[in-house]
């Protein structure tokens, strides 16, 4: 079945039909863009928040900066 043969049976669904396969084509795209990713899934991320170490080293970078002249 091609585009050509959907378009006109797309438009004749009602609006929640149309949402539902809007929905359905978000979720397919985004399987095949990271298949990794699980639906429902929980993931760990690694944030600075709270971290010292991090807030240090951007004390040091931001204060070696402000001693080089603007060119």
């Amino acid at each position: 079945m091609t585009t050509a043969d959907l378009f006109p049976t797309l438009k004749n669904l009602s609006c929640a039909d149309k949402l539902q396969v809007m929905q359905f084509l978000i979720a397919e795209l985004a399987n095949e863009e990271d298949p990794n990713l699980q639906a429902g899934a929980t993931y760990s991320l690694w944030l600075p928040l709270n971290s010292h170490e991090a807030a240090h080293k951007l004390g040091k970078l931001l204060e070696a900066d402000s001693t080089v002249p603007n060119a």
